[in-house]
């Protein structure tokens, strides 16, 4: 029998998108043939998922969860908003955000993660896939930590508890857990889900942005034929107003109008560390179909 590698098992895994055992059995089984080997995973319905990988996956659920100053954030995706509602595939994605607590952030560190079902995260993704017949991925993962206080999450239109479209963490640090922390952090979760902050403070704005910000700043100001005295004084004030715009703690406060982020987390004796913003799909190229296209196509128009 010819011996079955750790690269053989690789390249069949990368061929059928099936689980690590099952690749491993089918290629004993198929003494290490490789197309014989497919074949065997195909029979047993465990290459369904090969088919199915290069589809677009934008919808699917966002989920959070929770321990003592730590969460996790991740976005699990789906072709259509319809396998969001499906409940095997939610309790998936809580598992997935669950395996982030203790896996970190690492995709591939968070797929070895052995779930109660015995298989791995990565092997419970195909089995989903196989089962409910549509690609999934696991996109993107963030784990926040204090070393006291709270790291607080919100869910905006939650599907039911820690899942939803639009999900935040708010890492806040403080000398101890209370639950007027936990209400900061989850009315700082809803400010951030409305105003989709670019960085927490000023030092963590991102260098190019806000030059691309000066330099069309700069222009608009010389279009006013002022001197260029003038036009510095013009360009720093509408900086300040870009940071007000794109700095989580520069903001105003949503629940006031008044108050900045940063004197209302001062207030409360606390400092915010971080936090973190996933909005299902965002930046994925979704494909724009043409129902009425297809239909003529399907009738041989």
């Amino acid at each position: 029998m010819a011996e079955i590698t750790a690269a053989l098992v690789k390249e069949l895994r990368e061929k059928t998108g099936a689980g690590m055992m099952d690749c491993k059995k089918a290629l004993n089984e198929a003494a290490g043939e490789i197309e014989a080997a497919i074949d065997w995973l195909r029979k047993k319905g465990l290459a369904a998922a090969a088919k199915k990988s290069g589809r677009v996956t934008a919808e699917g659920l966002v989920a959070v969860a929770s321990a003592p100053n730590r969460a996790a954030i991740v976005e699990v995706n789906a072709e259509t908003d319809f396998v969001a509602r499906n409940e095997s595939f939610q309790g998936f994605a809580e598992a997935v955000a669950k395996a982030a607590l203790t896996a970190g952030e690492d995709l591939e560190k968070i797929k070895e993660v052995v779930l109660e079902s015995g298989r791995t995260v990565a092997e419970e993704l195909t089995h989903l896939i196989a089962t409910i017949g549509e690609n999934m991925s696991i996109r993107r993962a963030r784990v926040l930590s204090v070393p006291s206080g709270v790291v607080a999450s919100y869910i905006h239109s939650a599907v039911r508890p820690g899942l939803g479209k639009i999900g935040v963490l708010a890492a806040i640090e403080a000398p101890s857990e209370s639950e007027a922390l936990e209400i900061l952090g989850r009315q700082i979760g809803m400010h951030v889900a409305a105003t989709r902050p670019a960085a927490l403070d000023i030092d963590s704005v991102d260098p190019a942005s806000l030059e691309r910000e000066r330099a069309v700043l700069v222009e608009q100001a010389r279009a006013s034929g002022k001197p260029e005295a003038i036009i510095e004084k013009m360009v720093d004030g509408r900086i300040r107003k870009f940071y007000e715009e794109v700095v989580l703690l520069e903001q105003v406060w949503v629940h006031d109008g008044e108050s900045r982020v940063r004197k209302v987390v001062e207030k409360a004796g606390a400092k915010l560390n971080g936090f973190e913003r996933f909005q299902l799909g965002e930046g994925i190229e979704k494909e724009e179909n043409d129902f009425a296209a297809e239909v003529a196509k399907a009738a041989g128009a």
